[in-house]
C-alpha cells in the first residue's frame, strides 16, 4: 500500500528564498494552512493572498486553509499570556481536534505530499506537529516529516 507523506512547516526565522525551496524540493503538491490568522502583515511573504500566488508560481503547488486544524482563539491567547504551559495548550488543542473529528475534514488524496503550515520555526512547540501526529494515528500509512 502507498505510504502517504505528509510534511510540516513554519515560516519564521526562515527566509522566502529558503521557505520556499525546502517546499518544492520536498515535492509538496499542497500547502495546507493551520494558523488561527493567516493575514496578519507580521506574516511578510506568508500572508495569505501572497502566499497563494507564490505557491502557484514559484512551486506549481496548491494552498487550502482548513479552520478546524487551527487553535482557538480563547486556547492560543492563554499559551501566549503564558496563562498555561504547553502541556495544558497541547492537552486542549488535541480534545479540541478531536472532538472536531479533523480526520474527516480532509481526504487522503489531499493529505499526500501535502505540508501544514504554521509560523512557529520549529514544530517541538507548534500545534501544526500535533495536527499531523493527530492524523498520521487516525489516518494509515502516513509518514510525517517536519521541513
Amino acid at each position: 500500500m502507498h505510504r502517504i507523506k505528509l510534511y510540516t512547516i513554519g515560516f519564521t526565522k526562515k527566509s522566502a528564498e529558503v521557505f520556499f525551496s525546502e517546499i518544492r524540493d520536498a515535492g509538496v503538491k499542497i500547502v495546507i494552512d493551520v494558523r488561527l490568522n493567516n493575514i496578519s502583515q507580521l506574516a511578510g511573504f506568508a500572508k495569505k493572498n501572497d502566499l497563494v500566488f507564490f505557491l502557484k508560481e514559484l512551486c506549481d503547488c496548491k494552498y487550502l486553509y482548513i479552520q478546524d486544524f487551527t487553535p482557538t482563539k480563547e486556547i492560543l491567547d492563554a499559551y501566549k499570556k503564558k496563562e498555561i504551559d504547553w502541556h495544558e495548550y497541547a492537552r486542549r488543542f488535541l480534545l479540541l481536534i478531536e472532538e472536531r473529528e479533523i480526520e474527516t475534514k480532509v481526504s487522503i488524496e489531499q493529505l499526500d505530499n501535502a505540508c501544514l503550515l504554521c509560523s512557529e520555526p520549529a514544530s517541538e512547540h507548534c500545534h501544526r506537529r500535533l495536527v499531523s501526529e493527530y492524523l498520521a494515528e487516525k489516518l494509515i500509512n502516513v509518514d510525517v516529516k517536519h521541513l
